[in-house]
């Protein structure tokens, strides 16, 4: 459900987010919400990205300190049944 949100501008800056709104064929609204969401997604798939690299990165490392063993200090058996986000 989308929310409403408001935002201040002086006259100039809204006059030229006007004119830019109207060539994209938007609304001041619109064209406010597109840039914000253009932002967050660019900003995520940027974390993403880092997240992936460090991961590969540190992979073996991470494997040489944990190991296999994804549950340590349960009893035998309880392993297989843990959910996966547990440890």
């Amino acid at each position: 459900m989308a929310k409403q949100t408001n935002i201040r501008l002086d006259d100039a800056v809204r006059a030229a987010a006007e004119e830019r709104a109207k060539r994209r064929g938007l609304s001041l609204q619109g064209y406010v919400a597109d840039l914000i969401e253009a932002d967050v997604n660019q900003s995520r798939a940027a974390f993403m990205a880092g997240a992936a690299s460090f991961l590969a990165a540190y992979t073996e490392a991470f494997e040489e300190e944990v190991g296999e063993d994804r549950y340590p200090n349960l009893p035998e058996g309880l392993a297989q049944t843990a959910p996966r986000d547990a440890a």
